[in-house]
């Protein structure tokens, strides 16, 4: 399954923040590489720029999140729609950050992702356990409860991304056995064609570790997406 490097730049990020792009594309030469898909989900201020800039050179543009709703009274959102109107290809739904800032529920996050795909785009699904869930011995049963109550029927150019709680922006990392067996866990549910992506304190020095285990399809990748020798070095880390 041909590996997706995506990156989620969060709330980072200004016009000035091209400049970091622009470093990305001239290390692969002016396109990104045939063997790996490359995703950047930035402030959706960038989104459009972004997509309008860089498109032709191979890598795909995203979002952060989007509103169930294809429009109405929802001050602060954006709709599906405007993600595919500013030239984007996904969007990331149900990020624990979303989960724990805005009380999104795993219905909601559902019903985010269905939006996605009724208006042309690939939902990127997070599921993760907090650190007291994988303490308890409820690493798994959380994160398949997630699965079961986010993810949309339609299951085709899904992708999933496991990111345990306790590893995003922390500088931990799951044991290459703890990705192995979770992956593992969200593979019998959604199946051969789905790629699920790892995150969590992604880096260029782990990052060929994590993308080498079974189930791995790619990464989500946090902090290290902001600079673009790093981001491409684990891109780079997939296309070994």
């Amino acid at each position: 399954m041909k590996p997706l490097i995506a990156g989620n730049w969060k709330m980072n990020g200004t016009s000035g923040s091209r400049s970091e792009v622009e470093k990305l594309i001239e290390i692969f030469s002016g396109s990104a590489p045939e063997a790996v898909d490359v995703l950047i989900c930035p402030p959706v201020t960038l989104l459009r720029e972004f997509s309008m800039g860089f498109s032709d050179d191979g890598f795909e543009f995203g979002a952060q999140d989007c509103h169930a709703a294809q429009s109405g009274a929802h001050t602060g959102d954006i709709s599906a729609q405007m993600v595919v109107d500013a030239g984007g290809s996904h969007v990331i739904v149900g990020h624990s950050e979303r989960r724990a800032d805005h009380q999104e529920s795993d219905a909601i996050v559902k019903a985010k992702a269905e939006a996605a795909q009724g208006a042309g785009l690939i939902p990127i699904v997070c599921v993760g356990e907090s650190e007291t869930a994988r303490d308890a011995g409820h690493a798994e049963k959380t994160v398949l409860a997630q699965l079961a109550g986010s993810l949309p029927e339609d299951r085709n150019g899904l992708v999933v991304a496991y990111e345990p709680i306790w590893a995003i922006g922390t500088g931990k990392t799951a044991s290459t056995d703890d990705i192995a067996e979770m992956h593992a866990a969200i593979r019998r549910i959604v199946g051969d064609k789905v790629r699920i992506l790892y995150g969590g304190s992604v880096k260029p020095d782990n990052a060929s570790e994590i993308l080498a285990t079974a189930n791995v399809n790619g990464a989500l990748v946090g902090g290290a997406s902001l600079k673009a020798v790093e981001f491409a070095a684990i891109i780079q880390a997939a296309d070994a």
